[in-house]
């Protein structure tokens, strides 16, 4: 007999394991989940040893990627920067897992992906033929010092006088969850994909992320002389915050927008009790970004994702068709940029 299949948008007791278990994080929740399946039609599932009859005491959430350009996949969990397996026993976790990989083949998934935040995959993954099939770094600050001393361990020439230069600079910050926010912020996304050539995310998934997430999202932008100059999206989940998305308009990033935001949703956590903020996962090829966190403090720790079989971790390592997309991104003019990003953000999870 196989792990028991829950759907956590309507079963209740999905939201109730989140909220209570220590390795929950805000892309468990339901919220997120909704807007998942708003944008991109897939639907989540939990994988559990628990009974429809029981307590739910552990899961581990998927959701089924279907796919004509890359192919049917079981991933834990689409555009999230880490899911865990919410399990207090490895063997009721090597369970679950044992049983999805047995069920792979007759159900024509490509690979399973699990993308843990702690390490604590490593041993059940090894055991069971998981794979790494990408290596990030994940930046996170604790905030339980006083907010005096956090400003104090910050880098003093990238951090510190930047946030000083954007206040003398009287640069006017202003956080919230309306029409207007969201549009200036998405502007400055489009901006800054389009340098990077890459395409954008599609206005409906943020569309979506302000409507599930409710207060737990709040988009903070930086107006110079009533322009938007810079903009970050954030997430809170119980005593945590997150950094999840960013834009700005180069022309003014001598104006230090960005740190001035982070520090400014860094404040507004603090005045929530908030006891750390996770900036998110970085590529470790992607030296600027990598150097620019580790400016807020703490260095970074380890983040892998985990695929079964092993063929498809290694098929994901190559960059060579990355580096090809981009080439033929940065020849697109914006429009068609714009709208290749509603076209295959769906396939690439």
């Amino acid at each position: 007999m196989g792990p028991f299949q829950i759907d956590p948008l309507h079963d209740a007791r999905w939201a109730e394991l989140v909220e209570s278990h220590p390795k929950a994080s805000v892309f468990h929740t339901v919220g997120w989940l909704q807007a998942l399946k708003r944008t991109y039609g897939y639907s989540p599932v939990v994988f559990t040893t628990s009974p429809s009859s029981a307590e739910l005491e552990n899961g581990v959430v998927f959701c089924h990627v279907r796919s004509w350009l890359t192919g049917d996949r079981m991933v834990s969990l689409p555009f999230s920067d880490h899911c865990e397996p919410l399990f207090d026993s490895g063997r009721d976790l090597r369970f679950v897992v044992q049983s999805m990989q047995n069920d792979r083949e007759h159900r024509h998934w490509k690979y399973i992906e699990v993308r843990p935040a702690n390490g604590s995959f490593y041993k059940e993954g090894s055991e069971l033929g998981f794979q790494p099939a990408a290596r990030y770094y994940l930046h996170r600050l604790d905030l339980r010092p006083e907010l005096g001393q956090l400003f104090r361990g910050l880098h003093k020439d990238s951090v510190q006088r930047r946030v000083r230069r954007a206040e003398n600079a009287s640069i006017i910050h202003e956080c919230g969850r309306s029409l207007k926010l969201l549009k200036h912020f998405y502007e400055l996304l489009v901006t800054t994909r389009r340098r990077h050539h890459l395409p954008p995310q599609p206005y409906l998934w943020f569309q979506n992320l302000v409507d599930c997430m409710c207060d737990a999202l709040e988009i903070h932008i930086a107006y110079q002389a009533q322009k938007p100059i810079a903009a970050i999206l954030t997430l809170r989940f119980r005593n945590k915050a997150y950094y999840k998305y960013g834009g700005s308009d180069a022309t003014f990033n001598h104006l230090g927008g960005m740190p001035f935001l982070l520090w400014k949703a860094i404040q507004k956590s603090k005045m929530a009790n908030v006891q750390e903020f996770d900036f998110g996962r970085s590529d470790t090829d992607d030296r600027g970004l990598v150097t620019f966190k580790n400016h807020w403090g703490e260095g970074p720790t380890d983040l892998v994702y985990w695929r079964f079989p092993a063929a498809a971790a290694r098929a994901s390592r190559g960059t060579r068709r990355l580096d090809l997309a981009k080439r033929l991104f940065s020849c697109m003019p914006p429009r068609l940029l714009t709208a290749t990003g509603r076209l295959i953000y769906r396939h690439m999870a």
